[in-house]
C-alpha cells in the first residue's frame, strides 16, 4: 500500500511496478534460494517489467499517468478518481499488466544461470537484510536496485525500507496499514535530508547504472552507504 501513487502519492514509479518486482523476487527465491544469483535474476526481471509497463502505458511514473500526486487538491483527486473514472482505469491497467508481468518473470527465471558479481548485488537487498528481513524478503526487495531494475527512478533502497517498515507495522497492528504512517513519513524525511532532497536514484548518484556489475561495484566502493545507514537506523 505504501507504493500506491508512486510511493505514498509522491508520483514516482507506479505501485504496480513495485508490486510485480516483489513478485519477481519471490519467484527468484523459490527457484534459486538466497544469494547473488537470485538477486541478480530479480534485478534482470525488474528491468524487463519496467520495459513492459513503459511499452503499454508510455510512462512509468504515476504522476505522468494520472496528473495527480501528493500536492494535488481534493477537487483534483475527485475529478480523476470519481468523475474521470481513474479507479476503473487503474484496475483495467492492472488486469492487463499482471499476466504480461507473470509471463516476463517466468521467461527471465527460466533462462540459464548468469555470471554474478561479488556481493553486495543490490542496495535494496542490503537495506532489507540490515532491517532484519528474512532471506526470502531480502531477495524479493533486490529488484528495486537502482530505482527498480536500474531504471534510475525513485530510490530502491527507500522502497525496500518502506516495504519492510510497512510489513513490520502491519504485524503489530493486526493487518492494519496506515497510509499516513508517521514512521513512514519520518523515514522519507530522513532519507530526503540525506540525499539533498532528491528522490530519484539517477539524480542522487548522478547517472544511471549500466548493469548489475556497475551497481554492485558502486556499492562495494561505499556508494549509498550513508543513505543505507540512515534508512536502517533504529
Amino acid at each position: 500500500m505504501h507504493f500506491a501513487g508512486g510511493i505514498m502519492q509522491h508520483g514516482f514509479q507506479c505501485g504496480m511496478i513495485w508490486g510485480v518486482t516483489l513478485a519477481a523476487g519471490a519467484q527468484a527465491y523459490r527457484l534459486l534460494g538466497p544469494g547473488p544469483q537470485a538477486e541478480s535474476k530479480a534485478i534482470i526481471a525488474a528491468q524487463k517489467l519496467v520495459e513492459v509497463f513503459l511499452s503499454r502505458n508510455n510512462y512509468i511514473n504515476c504522476i505522468d499517468i494520472t496528473d495527480i500526486d501528493k500536492s494535488s487538491s481534493s477537487m483534483q483527486m475527485i475529478m480523476y478518481f470519481l468523475i474521470k473514472g481513474g479507479t476503473i482505469s487503474c484496475m483495467r491497467m492492472a488486469a492487463k499488466y499482471a499476466p504480461a508481468a507473470f509471463s516476463e518473470i517466468n521467461s527471465v527465471l527460466s533462462e540459464e544461470p548468469i555470471e554474478t558479481p561479488a556481493p553486495p548485488v543490490s542496495c535494496a537487498a542490503v537495506v532489507a537484510q540490515k532491517m532484519g528481513a528474512s532471506e526470502m524478503h531480502t531477495v524479493m526487495a533486490a529488484g528495486f536496485a537502482g530505482g527498480i531494475g536500474l531504471c534510475g527512478g525513485a530510490c530502491g533502497a527507500l522502497g525496500a525500507a518502506l516495504w519492510i517498515l510497512s510489513m513490520n507495522n502491519s504485524l503489530k497492528e493486526k493487518g492494519k496499514i496506515d497510509f499516513n504512517d508517521p514512521k513512514a513519513l519520518d523515514l522519507i524525511e530522513r532519507f530526503l535530508e540525506s540525499t539533498d532532497f532528491k528522490f530519484e536514484c539517477s539524480q542522487i548518484v548522478g547517472r544511471k547504472f549500466e548493469n548489475i556489475g556497475d551497481h554492485a561495484g558502486y556499492l562495494r566502493d561505499g556508494g549509498c552507504s550513508k543513505i543505507i545507514e540512515v534508512l536502517t537506523a533504529k
